[in-house]
């Protein structure tokens, strides 16, 4: 009976000539509970049920969804995403039998305890201030993601497939002498909530402890062009925004990416590969298969200093006359994929971190950041970095906050010298936005100095 729908459904969406048709349906049940100094502040809980189906034809994308997995509507859905072509009218509605029938969907059952959740975050808010007497507020939240996902297309591929998501973030205020500062740590991972153990709160509430204590000593840096150390782990975001947006292929196949036309070509030195990986079991960016039901676990990107591959789609696959390379996602059943990263990062080389650090004279050593944002076409980024510390004579000496880093994606690619032994791959929370819809990602890498950017 289930097979017969989709085939059904599938049917009526090449009904007008498409190339190709896909069907997404999710049954999603989001929580989240936030604390605010032991009370609750914020609870919440959303389910998202239904069902996207997609026709290609060409270049061309039809689309629509529905919130009812019932036959008709699904019909509905799947005759008018047919309709691509500049075709005016309507499709009229096939003759279809069995009302009635549903696309079932295995059910989603809450694998949260709000009890257990809010112990949790009281045991954060306390751990906090017994760290330091200088916390003064703290606010604690978990957010979990129960996903059962089904997709079938017109090539035979469908499959089911369930995607648990667990965050945790604790933001602490800290006072000394009338001067307040704030700090934060987070982590995320594709795992049911028991992944927040008892070790992860600690971890996460002693480094926003510490990150904020720092604050109080840190100096803002003259500005300027100087060396960078990006730090290994959270520094990947210098990956996923100064260059990996710009390697997303729809771009590319636009020629809206500074790298538009430069497959094959050398990019920066030999003894750098950058990495686009789906295939790390818990990490944020893990797909099994992706929205479009590619398997596809590994891309590389920069081969030694070559720009190998773009991230691809099904649609840019098509237009470059490759594989689509498993890239392919959505925010939701609601919206159409999209070449987007999953975990993006730079493969470690064989420098030392100490040894790239005592190369530099003067410059700054980058820790963390809190966002950042890239235009594609020139290709010129910027980072706000929280925390990092000046490099003087070889050393890290002085600790340094509210820095914006500034620079071009190609350029810094190219500036980068050294590539240290310890890549690590960052677990802190992040949600990547791009075309009106947010996926989570990860990113890493190891300790790398970039020769110039601008410090401002």
């Amino acid at each position: 009976m289930q097979q017969t729908l989709v085939d059904g459904v599938l049917a009526a969406a090449m009904g007008r000539g498409g190339n190709y048709a896909d069907i997404f349906a999710e049954d999603t049940l989001i929580h989240s509970l936030e604390l605010q100094d032991g009370r609750v502040s914020q609870t919440r809980q959303v389910c998202l049920h239904g069902a996207g189906i997609r026709v290609l034809k060409g270049d061309a994308t039809g689309y629509a969804y529905s919130m009812d997995l019932r036959r008709r509507p699904l019909m509905d859905a799947a005759c008018f995403a047919a309709t691509i072509g500049g075709r005016e009218s309507v499709p009229v509605m096939p003759a279809v039998t069995g009302a009635d029938d549903e696309l079932q969907l295995p059910p989603t059952q809450s694998v949260v305890s709000p009890g257990r959740v809010r112990e949790q975050l009281l045991q954060a808010d306390q751990m906090a201030r017994d760290l330091d007497s200088r916390v003064v507020r703290v606010k604690a939240a978990v957010a979990t993601n129960s996903r059962q996902l089904f997709f079938a297309n017109t090539e035979g591929v469908s499959y089911a497939d369930y995607r648990p998501f667990t965050s945790i973030v604790v933001r602490v205020v800290m006072e000394k002498n009338g001067q307040s500062q704030m700090g934060y740590s987070t982590r995320q991972m594709q795992l049911e909530p028991s992944f927040i153990t008892d070790g992860v709160i600690r971890q996460v509430v002693g480094e926003a402890v510490s990150r904020t204590a720092i604050l109080f000593d840190a100096i803002r840096p003259e500005g300027g062009e100087m060396p960078v150390v990006m730090a290994a782990g959270a520094s990947g975001i210098f990956i996923h925004e100064a260059i990996g947006h710009a390697f997303e292929a729809d771009f590319n196949r636009l020629g809206t990416s500074i790298f538009s036309g430069r497959l094959g070509e050398r990019v920066c030195a030999a003894d750098i590969s950058i990495v686009d990986d789906g295939s790390l079991a818990g990490d944020a960016g893990f797909l099994r298969w992706d929205d479009e039901g590619v398997q596809h676990p590994r891309t590389l990107l920069v081969d030694r200093g070559i720009l190998n591959s773009y991230m691809h789609d099904r649609i840019s696959a098509a237009h470059y006359g490759v594989p689509p390379t498993g890239n392919g996602r959505r925010e939701s059943f609601r919206f159409p994929p999209q070449p987007r990263m999953r975990c993006t990062y730079m493969m470690a080389g064989e420098a030392s971190p100490d040894d790239i650090i005592r190369s530099v004279n003067r410059g700054i050593y980058a820790q963390t950041f809190t966002n950042g944002q890239v235009q594609i076409g020139a290709g010129d980024f910027t980072f706000y970095m929280k925390q990092g510390y000046l490099i003087e004579d070889g050393r890290l000496t002085i600790p340094i906050r509210d820095v914006n880093i500034i620079g071009n994606g190609p350029q810094a690619l190219a500036d980068i010298r050294m590539v240290g032994n310890d890549l690590r791959i960052d677990h802190s929370a992040g949600m990547c936005g791009k075309g009106g819809q947010s996926v989570p990602v990860s990113q890493g890498l190891p300790t790398v100095l970039v020769n110039r950017l601008v410090v401002g």
